[in-house]
């Protein structure tokens, strides 16, 4: 269902591979303890999509690409695991990517500071390479808490708006995947018309991106996942599939089962609801015009095997929605 960057484009594995290795010497530290904490959901593994989107725009202009692309890349990668270890805590979760969470494993106060210790680094490195990169990431940043705290704010709210939960996912999201192309294109000096360009790609995808792991997360598996599926809801963020829900002919049954007390037996039924409605095909819909999006933003980018990849692998995204329709509505 995800754009899987590294695999749609092979040629930025070398890359990838410095990205990696200097994750791990970033958060290295004098204190043991909080170097064992900030590279747990490192060694965990994920995709690396962040730098891997850094990479792909960055290796437009230039093969292979500067260090000051990896530093972005890695960058951005600590902004976004460090996001994941304070939303643990806010989510009180007890997995991620298959593995305890850093809250679960160690306590909440260890994984808060751990996940400022990873934004400090990631600031760091931004700030060595340039002025531009490190307001970018700082924005950025700012733009991730605005999202999450208008996620808060809406938490168990039924008449939550669709343009409410846009701007959220907005923040919380695009902002940081607009953020990794736009430093491939700063890093790699493409020009002001195709750094634009690949930075509407960026944010695009982001919106589709998280609108499909919304939908992952009422219809898919526990074991892809990582974590238990309906987690979001059980969590009061009620997301796009259940806004619309809400806004159907199951509204009624669907609100009174969201303010009782969550059950697994209420969680089936919410779930039941979601499923056999329109909510998930019109959820795709709406990830499919994000995404149709993204593939329109590329146009103004240089013809090469990389910038042709990257339209390739969002037109994959973009059919990726169209299948499984079917099997989840009824």
């Amino acid at each position: 269902m995800y754009l899987d960057v590294a695999q749609a484009l092979p040629e930025i594995a070398p890359d990838l591979k410095r990205v990696e290795e200097r994750l791990l010497l970033e958060v290295d530290s004098d204190l043991t303890f909080i170097t064992q904490v900030a590279s747990h959901l490192i060694v965990a593994g994920g995709k690396r999509i962040r730098p891997s989107l850094t990479l792909a725009c960055a290796g437009i202009a230039a093969s292979p690409v500067p260090e000051a692309s990896i530093m972005g890349g890695v960058a951005v990668e600590l902004v976004h695991l460090g996001s994941l270890h304070h939303d643990d805590v806010m989510d009180k979760a007890a997995t991620r990517r298959n593995v305890a969470s850093v809250n679960e494993k160690w306590d909440e106060i260890t994984a808060v500071l751990s996940g400022d210790f990873l934004l400090a680094k990631a600031s760091v490195l931004a700030a060595q390479v340039g002025t531009e990169f490190s307001e970018l990431l700082a924005s950025t940043i700012a733009e991730l808490c605005e999202g999450q705290i208008r996620e808060h704010q809406d938490a168990y709210n039924c008449d939550r708006t669709v343009e409410s939960y846009e701007k959220s996912i907005s923040g919380k999201t695009a902002s940081l995947l607009s953020t990794s192309c736009r430093v491939g294109g700063i890093t790699a000096e493409l020009s002001s018309e195709e750094i634009a360009s690949v930075t509407e790609f960026g944010r695009s995808y982001g919106m589709a991106f998280q609108i499909l792991d919304d939908i992952n997360d009422l219809i898919g598996d526990h074991s892809v996942l990582g974590k238990p599926s309906g987690q979001d809801v059980m969590e009061g963020n009620y997301t796009l599939p259940v806004l619309i829900t809400l806004d159907s002919p199951a509204g009624d049954e669907l609100r009174h089962l969201l303010a009782e007390e969550m059950q697994p037996p209420q969680l089936e039924r919410v779930l039941e609801l979601v499923r056999c409605g329109s909510g998930i095909r019109q959820a795709k819909d709406a990830a499919h015009g994000w995404a149709s999006k993204a593939i329109n933003a590329l146009d103004a980018l240089r013809n090469n095997s990389h910038s042709d990849k990257l339209r390739t692998a969002a037109q994959n995204l973009a059919e990726s929605m169209l299948g499984n329709v079917a099997a989840t509505a009824v």
